[in-house]
């Protein structure tokens, strides 16, 4: 998921690791060129994703798009202490990519006529959000993060507070239900009045639209996104899980915690009801790509919709819409998606804004950095070997486009703690 601040102020994202130099060879299906001319610099793509791995990442795999020209490659290792490499083809917890998913989940149901973006949230969960807070707190305001409610997450994860990790291995196997995270992100200090902006990320925003979307619906909202959003978008390898394990092929998740994890905890068999319609969703990086396409061409909701969704306001850093942000690459042009991390994993999916031009990559350790005497992650190779793989994957033209890595990094927020 995302967190827009350090240790002690958690709130939700990025993707990144720490240590081990291991070497495997990139495996790459270098797919079919469906043009005359060929755009995808595959040798590039395949040594940039090579870089990653040898900056110190374990397993990294990713997928890239042109139009119809499709490019997918793999790097590393999933299991370190087996050898087992990474395939492109891999499941992933794909973190806060999943506000994404349950934004279009928002946006049908306000094509709908059910829920009105600018309607005070306590008109449909008066019970949840009652008082002024929910007369004051837009459905707007939670979808772009400017609804003032502190994060869930300390509440969820106590131990982090005071520099431990001990909650996360204790609340491995815990189930906790999205009204106990939406009460713990409300009894957390606000970040702003409702509305200001700048915003400030919070993963609660996107546990209580999930709640609002099961009310509106009257089903699960894991289900309602599964048969509107994941099906319709003709996602194979896609969905909410149910159990702490992940179906299909996957790697191991392996957390550092900045080095309070050494070596590395693996945390890919985790009860994701913490993360709910935050951050919970399963996917691969073909489907990532998929989704993006399906979504930005008008195929999961209609023109006003999205036109709603891509109207971006100022949120920690971001230039952030309605479950989707933009970032602009200087030379190259502006995409569209999201990042996302949980224990372990880490994801990123960027398009253009035509869905021609793509890229989902996918990290199977976090947090490697070690940290600065104010707290502060310092800068580690593998920030910038991601960050070239991403410019490579977007910009044809890496040597035109200008583009700073350093600052593309910190676009990212692959400095930051990840939810």
């Amino acid at each position: 998921m995302r967190i827009a601040r350090l240790l002690g102020t958690v709130l939700g994202t990025t993707l990144l690791t720490t240590t081990a130099v291991l070497t495997a060879p990139a495996q790459a299906d270098t797919g079919v060129a469906a043009r005359d001319t060929v755009t995808l610099d595959r040798p590039a793509l395949r040594d940039s994703l090579d870089a990653v791995h040898e900056a110190g990442m374990y397993g990294v795999f990713s997928s890239v798009r042109d139009g119809r020209e499709r490019w997918t490659g793999a790097s590393g290792q999933a299991d370190v202490a087996t050898g087992r490499p990474v395939t492109p083809d891999m499941r992933q917890r794909v973190g806060s990519i999943s506000k994404t998913f349950t934004a279009v989940g928002i946006m049908q149901q306000v094509e709908r006529g059910r829920i009105r973006l600018d309607a005070p949230v306590g008109d449909y969960l008066p019970d949840l959000i009652p008082g002024e807070r929910g007369r004051e707190i837009t459905v707007r305001m939670l979808l772009n993060h400017t609804s003032g409610i502190g994060d869930y997450i300390l509440g969820a994860f106590p131990s982090l507070a005071q520099g431990s990790t001990d909650s996360l291995e204790a609340e491995r196997f815990r189930s906790i239900r999205p009204a106990e995270l939406v009460r713990m992100g409300l009894a957390a200090p606000a970040t702003g009045r409702p509305g200001a902006v700048p915003g400030s990320y919070s993963n609660t925003n996107y546990v209580i639209a999930g709640l609002l979307l099961e009310k509106v619906t009257g089903q699960k909202a894991g289900a309602y996104l599964a048969r509107q959003v994941i099906d319709r978008a003709g996602l194979r390898h896609t969905y909410l899980p149910r159990t702490p394990y992940i179906k299909g092929p996957h790697p191991r998740m392996y957390e550092s915690w900045f080095g309070l994890l050494d070596p590395a905890r693996d945390f890919s068999v985790y009860d994701m009801s913490w993360a709910s319609t935050a951050g919970s969703v399963v996917s691969t990086t073909d489907d990532l790509n998929r989704f993006y396409r399906a979504l930005l061409g008008g195929k999961l909701v209609g023109k006003a919709s999205l036109d709603e969704m891509t109207r971006t306001v100022p949120v920690s850093g971001m230039d952030y819409g309605l479950g989707i942000y933009s970032l602009e690459l200087r030379g190259c042009g502006r995409f569209w998606g999201h990042d996302g991390a949980v224990f372990g994993a880490g994801t990123i999916a960027l398009s253009s804004r035509d869905g021609k031009r793509q890229v989902a990559l996918a990290q199977n350790l976090m947090k490697y950095q070690e940290l600065d005497e104010k707290g502060r992650p310092k800068p580690h190779p593998i920030d910038d070997a991601i960050a070239a793989h991403v410019v490579r994957a977007l910009c044809p033209d890496t040597s035109a486009s200008g583009i700073n890595h350093s600052r593309l990094t910190k676009s990212l927020r692959f400095d930051q703690l990840s939810h």
